[in-house]
């Protein structure tokens, strides 16, 4: 997932140049604003969220390296440590008015438009789900790979791994789905022995296709 153009500079450019910084924001809010959709459902949250990366770019900008990948790779990599805290911060159900500033701006229209880009990441909420069993490791390049079309080297770069690493992960996660894939499809037979429940929870995106790096 390459730039079409990297800004002159970076992102450090961009933080000392507020005009840089708008285009800078500009070229990748709708990237951002995808990644964290296939995360999260609430449109208050998700815009949340898309604020706090970027006033995470300000505070990172220096570490950005061309070399290791994209702007995006780079932006994926700070906005999957920002969802991660956010996770851990519900989960502790601690300092919940942090979301209130952001709510009082939104309007109706910008809700509507966030809500639609939540239905249409859907598919890629559903398979983030059909991950959450693998190891964190594994999981984390399996996301970034087949769920957010990022490039075994550019993923390495967001997760802040080496590339052989990574493939590692990559493979020991495919071959974990893949026998998943075929428990459940032993489980599905006979037809007889499907329940209802079995049916309502299986993934939309099998197991398999995301294994085979088709998803």
């Amino acid at each position: 997932m390459d730039d079409a153009e990297r800004l002159p500079g970076g992102p450090a450019a961009a933080v000392r140049d507020p005009r840089l910084f708008e285009e800078f924001y500009r070229r990748h809010l709708e990237a951002v604003m995808r990644f964290v959709a296939r995360r999260v459902d609430d449109p208050h949250t998700a815009a949340d969220l898309t604020a706090e990366i970027f006033l995470a770019v300000l505070r990172s900008a220096h570490s950005y390296r061309p070399d290791l990948g994209s702007e995006t790779a780079w932006l994926f990599g700070i906005a999957r440590n920002v969802v991660s805290s956010e996770r851990r911060r519900v989960a502790r159900e601690t300092e919940r008015d942090l979301r209130f500033s952001g709510r009082r701006l939104l309007e109706a229209d910008d809700i509507v438009r966030i809500e639609d880009r939540l239905d249409a990441e859907s598919p890629g909420r559903r398979a983030l789900a059909a991950l959450a069993r693998l190891p964190e490791g594994e999981r984390a390049v399996m996301e970034l790979i087949a769920v957010d079309q990022l490039t075994v080297t550019e993923a390495a770069a967001a997760l802040g791994i080496r590339q052989v690493t990574a493939r590692v992960r990559l493979h020991r996660a495919r071959k974990a789905l893949r026998r998943e894939a075929e428990a459940q499809a032993a489980e599905a037979t006979p037809p007889a022995a499907r329940t209802s429940s079995t049916e309502a929870t299986t993934p939309d995106v099998p197991l398999l296709y995301i294994a085979r790096g088709e998803a």
